[in-house]
């Protein structure tokens, strides 16, 4: 196997690598951002990219953003990410994921990869057979699919939302719309559905929304209007970019909170929520569930799925520690999150102790 790679300089970023491999079809890009306080953990990607600039900016944009989700949710690890550009319904092979996984051999530790979109728990399984730098598995030696903490993680923040709103956490009758109906997503509803909120969902996958309205109650909504709705909580939980110069005067919302990543297209679009009076709940902290599932599943002594819900339902607190912050300085909430994560950097708060434990059993020759 004929294993490629080019460095890709970029300012601000420790290392930025695109690798070929001509037979199994690989293109990809492993960006590390930073791992002041442990190695960069962060999903893989698999997404059939219109150019290698867009996937550039989006793995550039998910590894910054796993920095700070990793800082603010204390566990130890750096930002990284890495992007397979391939459609993951067509393209994707066992020798396709091996070659990734040599790529990922060549950080030597530095970079843990997981699933992500198009990348699923079987796909990491493979993974394993060529490299011990990946975690998600769905057996008893691994934690599985972490979209069910990442949507609990999305309901405390939701809840925290409210909370900073209304002085109260409770979801009943509040409206939430949705957009996403992804693994995340139909998990947010369920949790929504049972605490009695009024639910309106989005998403392109139009047999998932009909799903959503039989079973829950739901009220669909056109992809192009949900952004747009009257709510009490708009919850992205999608592609990221959502949020924008022309999507924001919009809102008809009185609080952001959802699991998708980059939901912001700059920081500057936090500032100008908070103009609008919209309460922002940044996405590195609320959607950091399945971050800290995966991480719980390479500690010592193994994955504890109690230690992992113990340290997700802390993201309410985060979050209202966030708020307070905001309020207290007259900045943004992602201006709050960045602030705390930049003096953690600084001064190596939360950086890692105990070595990981690999799943080495898994390896193949």
């Amino acid at each position: 196997m004929d294993l490629k790679q080019e460095i890709i300089q970029v300012s601000g970023y420790e290392k930025v690598v695109k690798f070929t491999e001509e037979a199994s079809g690989l293109k990809a890009i492993i960006a590390i951002h930073n791992t002041v306080l442990g190695p960069g953990l962060g999903g893989t990607r698999i997404y059939p990219y219109a150019t290698e600039e867009e996937a550039l900016t989006d793995v550039l944009r998910l590894s910054k953003g796993m920095t700070y989700k990793a800082g603010m949710a204390g566990v130890g690890l750096g930002g990284a990410k890495s992007v397979i550009i391939a459609d993951s319904k067509k393209d994707k092979t066992p020798e396709l994921l091996k070659a990734f996984a040599m790529a990922v051999n060549t950080f030597e530790g530095k970079y843990i990869c997981a699933e992500d979109i198009g990348c699923t728990p079987d796909d990491i399984e493979t993974i394993l057979q060529t490299t011990q730098y990946a975690c998600g598995v769905c057996n008893l030696r691994g934690s599985g699919n972490p979209a069910a903490f990442t949507a609990w993680g999305t309901i405390c923040g939701i809840k925290a939302t409210l909370q900073e709103l209304d002085g109260s956490p409770s979801l009943k009758g509040k409206t939430i719309a949705i957009q996403g109906v992804g693994s995340v997503g139909k998990r947010v509803i369920e949790h929504l559905f049972w605490a009695e909120a009024n639910i309106l969902v989005s998403d392109v996958d139009e047999e998932a929304v009909r799903w959503c309205v039989q079973q829950y109650g739901a009220t669909a909504v056109p992809t192009d209007q949900i952004a747009s709705v009257e709510c009490d909580i708009f919850s992205p939980n999608a592609m990221g970019g959502i949020i924008n110069p022309e999507s924001i005067p919009h809102f008809k919302c009185r609080g952001i909170a959802g699991a998708a990543n980059n939901q912001l297209l700059s920081c500057e679009d936090a500032t100008l929520l908070k103009e609008r009076g919209i309460l922002y709940a940044p996405d590195f902290v609320i959607n950091a569930g399945g971050l800290v599932n995966v991480v719980c599943e390479l500690s010592k002594g193994g994955y504890d799925g109690k230690k992992a819900r113990a340290m997700t339902t802390q993201i309410f607190d985060e979050l209202l520690e966030v708020f307070e912050i905001a309020q207290q300085n007259n900045i943004s909430t992602h201006q709050a999150v960045v602030s705390l994560v930049d003096h953690k950097l600084k001064n190596g708060i939360g950086k890692r102790t105990e070595e990981l434990e690999y799943h080495t059993a898994a390896l193949k020759s």
